[in-house]
């Protein structure tokens, strides 16, 4: 048995727009559904070696990730489809994974369940019957339910549904082979499979028969005509779209089809079942099949197994203590954070730049003009070991700090408290989750608004995000804040004091991320908040080495990655800036003098206006750049210790209101020039992407200068 994750191949079907990439025809097309939190990019991850990042929080997975599997000597490919509830395509991800079963072209489809809640599960599985017979039943976390003393008769459990039933742990690998053999047997042989056929009342079904005998010619077994009967009784307009667009015209187009939809639901107009009546009956029967179902297979051994999960709940999410927790935990995290980051920096700035000498000798050895070894060392060289040893070492503490509160189960504990927020600011409750990812990196941040439903406030998400500082400002905050507020204080009080102001800054922010939110719902994004169902996940015990893992190389390194490839073309420009000079002054120097008059007004300077515009590319680089300029150095310059920064800027006239300004205006202006360009590839739209540019660069000036100017004439300095 072998794996492979690479997805290169020969062949690819294409299915209304959903493209499945196939070395060979014999390739073996497999779904994954359930609904979300059950562990089914688990599943993915396990048996195709994918990097799928995994979360014990719902929405994940909000695009089709695919990856490929050799079993047996058969190949598969298996593709992860978004969690979901339901088919009803009430969403975009249901509507996606409904797409994908009915239209994607799979061989068979396994909706993966949570064993601790499977009556909850058993719903899409009887969804998933109702398209297509060709499903196994994967019921994962069979090691919890165990813990929790729940019982499943995996057996009675196949035989009631008529479809193969497979339990496993697939955080550990137990029972995925079992699962593989009873795919390889499903798709390469016709069993004979009995699933479940729901009857739906005697009225619904001799209308859905009606419609299904027109239908039976035209679809030629594309897909099940009764299902599809009984979505044009309900009237499903999403579902006519897809159809529209897979089969290439209307089936309410075709006469025949068309006259047995109008009989059929003037049949049932005359016992007074109008068609929202009519899904609300077909929603209340697979309820009643569920609880009959799992009535008969699941023994509860210890029918409060949920109280310990409920006890903490009452903790972790009373009005009371929930918000003053999590603000706590935010303050463990930047803590441990700011001091565990120190050393490994310290270390990892003294070896790169250790290297700088060395690669200048190799510059002469090759008789290179200096111009170029200028450009190459002191420019690129410089601003890609700065920013490598001021972001490293954070993200490498921050990221499995945080993936662990995910893996948890937390996070959804976050949203859960801030939903109430959010719904006052006319935004997705869901926006919570979106934001946090943005501590870690604005553009992961971005890119998990995916998981909110409605267009309108996956925008207002994806404008506001850059309002919680990314890790790339931290360094920049956590010098300032040590430099002019906790300076006087020594060990152990300095970092307090250092992470105590950083989180209340963090605060301002998710409290402008609110406002903000707030203005563009009654303004340029009006609309009322949707409504949307969060699932409390149970907790879990966090899998530390695989959190560690995979945090470093899902996270840390591609973040640091993307960052490297935008600060080195910046460090070029910033060394010509700082090289070139027109009268006795740079580049650098005429554009700061013709900046300072506006940036004295909001309370910073010209070289720190300057320093935020070059460091666009990348935040890290902002404090270099100031040193460099401050000190005319003509390259990125490292002081020995922040006294001597302190010195260097309080010599260039910085004040304790200076230092607030800047704190400001990092926290709130622009997003850095990777988030830009992800906001652009996810809003497709230029004009999005130079308003999220714009929002929060007009914040920031109008609070600076509110703050600056109120403070000056208090007379408090």
């Amino acid at each position: 048995m072998g794996l492979t994750n690479t997805s290169t191949g020969a062949g690819v079907l294409s299915h209304c727009g959903l493209y499945i990439e196939k070395a060979t025809l014999q390739d073996k097309v497999i779904a994954l559904a359930g609904n979300p939190n059950v562990g089914k990019s688990t599943v993915f991850n396990a048996l195709t070696g994918m990097n799928q990042h995994t979360g014990n929080w719902p929405g994940k997975t909000v695009v089709n990730a695919q990856g490929k599997y050799q079993y047996q000597n058969t190949n598969f490919i298996l593709v992860d489809i978004p969690g979901t509830y339901s088919l009803m395509a009430n969403s975009a991800e249901e509507e996606i994974a409904r797409d994908f079963i009915c239209f994607g072209g799979a061989d068979a489809v396994v909706v993966v369940a949570d064993a601790t809640c499977l009556e909850r599960n058993l719903n899409l599985v009887l969804q998933t019957m109702e398209i297509t017979g060709r499903i196994v039943l994967c019921v994962n976390l069979m090691d919890e339910a165990k813990r929790k003393k729940i019982n499943i008769n995996l057996t009675a459990l196949s035989s009631k549904l008529g479809i193969p039933v497979i339990g496993t742990s697939a955080r550990s690998g137990r029972g995925l082979n079992d699962l593989m053999d009873a795919v390889k047997e499903l798709t390469e042989s016709k069993p004979k499979l009995c699933p479940l056929h729901i009857k739906y009342g005697e009225k619904i079904e001799d209308a859905a028969d009606l419609i299904e005998s027109e239908l039976d010619d035209v679809l030629q077994g594309q897909i099940s005509s009764r299902w599809v009967a009984l979505k044009l009784l309900d009237g499903d307009e999403s579902l006519l779209h897809s159809l529209k667009t897979c089969l290439g015209f209307d089936l309410l187009k075709n006469d025949e089809i068309a006259q047995a939809v109008k009989k059929a639901r003037l049949s049932l107009g005359e016992v007074n079942m109008p068609a929202n009546r009519i899904r609300d009956q077909i929603v209340t029967k697979i309820v009643r099949e569920c609880e009959d179902i799992c009535r008969d297979t699941v023994i509860f051994g210890n029918k409060e197994y949920t109280g310990r999960d409920n006890k903490i709940d009452k903790i972790l999410t009373s009005k009371l203590t929930g918000i003053p927790i999590m603000i706590a935990m935010l303050f463990g995290i930047f803590w441990l954070t700011i001091v565990g980051s120190n050393i490994p920096s310290n270390l990892l700035s003294t070896g790169l730049f250790s290297l700088e000498e060395p690669l200048s000798r190799f510059f002469e050895w090759l008789s290179a003009p200096d111009w170029l070894r200028g450009v190459l060392v002191d420019g690129v060289f410089r601003t890609l070991a700065w920013v490598i040893s001021v972001m490293l070492p954070p993200m490498a503490i921050f990221f499995p700090l945080f993936t662990l509160l995910e893996d948890m189960g937390y996070l959804p504990r976050i949203a859960f408290n801030l939903d109430n927020f959010f719904r006052k600011a006319c935004a997705h409750g869901k926006q919570s989750l979106t934001m946090c990812m943005g501590f870690g990196c604005n553009a992961c941040g971005v890119i998990g608004c995916r998981i909110i439903d409605s267009p309108r406030e996956r925008l207002i998400a994806i404008l506001t995000n850059c309002f919680v500082p990314c890790n790339g400002r931290f360094p920049t905050l956590i010098a300032i804040i040590t430099m002019f507020f906790a300076g006087a204080l020594s060990g152990a009080f300095q970092s307090v004091i250092s992470t105590l102001m950083l989180t209340g800054t963090i605060i301002l922010g998710v409290a402008m991320t609110l406002l903000i939110s707030k203005l563009l719902s009654k303004t340029i994004l009006k609309g009322m908040p949707s409504s949307f169902h969060l699932e409390l996940p149970p907790y879990r015990r966090p899998q530390v080495g695989k959190v560690i893992i995979r945090s470093i190389f899902d996270r840390t390194l591609f973040v640091l990655g993307r960052a490297i490839t935008v600060a080195a073309p910046a460090g070029m420009v910033i060394w010509v800036l700082a090289n070139i000079h027109i009268g006795d002054l740079s580049l650098l120097a005429h554009c700061a003098g013709f900046l300072d008059p506006f940036a004295r007004f909001i309370g910073l300077d010209g070289y720190i206006l300057m320093a935020f515009i070059l460091g666009f590319p990348a935040n890290e680089i902002v404090v270099p750049i100031l040193i460099m300029s401050y000190m005319a150095a003509g390259k990125l310059t490292d002081l020995e210790s922040l006294s001597e920064l302190h010195t260097l800027f309080v010599n260039n006239g910085w004040t304790w209101l200076t230092a607030v300004c800047t704190i400001l205006f990092t926290l709130l202006h622009w997003p850095c020039g990777t988030t830009f360009l992800t906001i652009k590839k996810e809003t497709q739209s230029m004009k999005w992407a130079l308003i999220s540019f714009a929002i929060p660069t007009i914040t920031g000036i109008i609070v600076c200068m509110i703050t600056a100017n109120t403070i000056r004439l208090l007379g408090l300095i």
